[in-house]
C-alpha cells in the first residue's frame, strides 16, 4: 500500500500537467483562442522540432553564459561565506550589501552594465552571478552556523584546528543547505542569461526570443521557451544527481 501511494504521489504532478497541456489544445483546436495569439502545445513541439538547428548558436552562447556566471558565482560565495562564518566583522560588513542588492531590480541594472561593457558576453555572465551568487551565499552561510554546538566543542577538545574542524565538521554539516542554494541558482542561470541577452547582443535565446517576438511568430517564442525550461530542469538535475553522489548518508536516510 505504502509502495502505491509513492507512484500516485508521483504521478500526481505528471497526470495534472498532462490535463492542462490537453484542455489547452482543445482550446486552441476549437477556435476558442486564436493560433496566432496562443499556439497549441502540438504546434509548439512541431516548430521547436524544425527550428532545432537555427536555436543551436543560441543554446550554445546561452549555456556558456549560464555555466560561466553560475560557476564563478559558486566560488564567489563560498569564499564569502567561509569568511563570514569566520570573521563576524566581515559578516556585519557584507551581510547588509547583499540583502541591499537583492532590492534592486536586475532590469534597471542592464542598461549600466551594458554601457559599461558592451554587448558581447561580460554583461550577461554579470547578471548571471548576481542572481545565482545571493541563494547560494546564504544558504551555505545559514549551513556553516547550524553546526551543532556540542560536537564543534568535541571537535575544539580534541585539539582540532579551524581546517579540521571545517573539513570534518562544518563543511559536511552544511552540505545540505549548500546544494539548496545550488538547485535554486541553478534554475536562475539560464534565466539570468536570458534576461541579459534581451539588452541586446549577437546570439543566445534571449536575443532570438526578442526577434521572433517582433516578427510575431508566437510559436518560435514559446519553443524558445520550452528550450529554456528543458535547459533549466537538466541543470538542476544534475545538481540533485551530484547531492545524491556526494551525500551517500542522505541516501541512506531515504
Amino acid at each position: 500500500m505504502k509502495r502505491l501511494r509513492n507512484i500516485g504521489i508521483k504521478l500526481t504532478p505528471t497526470v495534472f500537467f498532462m490535463i492542462i497541456l490537453m484542455s489547452w489544445q482543445y482550446i486552441v483546436d476549437r477556435g476558442i483562442v486564436a493560433r496566432y495569439i496562443l499556439p497549441s502545445p502540438l504546434d509548439i513541439i512541431i516548430t521547436t522540432f524544425r527550428i532545432l538547428p537555427e536555436l543551436e548558436p543560441h543554446i550554445i552562447t546561452t549555456l556558456e553564459e549560464a555555466f560561466t556566471g553560475f560557476f564563478i558565482a559558486i566560488l564567489l560565495a563560498i569564499i564569502l561565506a567561509v569568511l563570514m562564518d569566520s570573521f563576524s566583522l566581515v559578516k556585519r560588513a557584507f551581510y547588509p550589501l547583499f540583502i541591499v542588492s537583492q532590492t534592486i531590480p536586475i532590469i534597471v541594472l542592464l542598461p549600466l552594465l551594458i554601457m559599461w561593457f558592451g554587448f558581447d558576453k561580460l554583461p550577461k555572465i554579470i547578471v548571471v552571478i548576481l542572481v545565482c551568487f545571493f541563494p547560494i551565499v546564504v544558504n551555505l552561510l545559514e549551513g556553516l552556523e547550524s553546526i551543532d554546538r556540542d560536537m564543534l566543542n568535541l571537535f575544539k577538545s580534541m585539539k582540532a584546528n579551524y581546517f579540521q574542524i571545517f573539513k570534518f565538521a562544518k563543511f559536511p554539516a552544511a552540505l545540505t543547505s549548500f546544494f539548496s542554494g545550488l538547485k535554486i541558482a541553478a534554475t536562475y542561470s539560464v534565466m539570468g542569461a536570458v534576461i541579459g541577452e534581451w539588452m541586446g547582443g549577437k546570439d543566445g535565446l534571449g536575443v532570438y526570443m526578442t526577434r521572433v517576438r517582433q516578427s510575431f511568430a508566437l510559436d518560435k517564442v514559446f519553443s524558445a521557451i520550452v528550450i529554456i525550461i528543458l535547459l533549466s530542469l537538466i541543470l538542476f538535475k544534475t545538481i540533485e544527481l551530484i547531492q545524491y553522489l556526494t551525500m551517500p548518508w542522505m541516501r541512506e536516510n531515504k
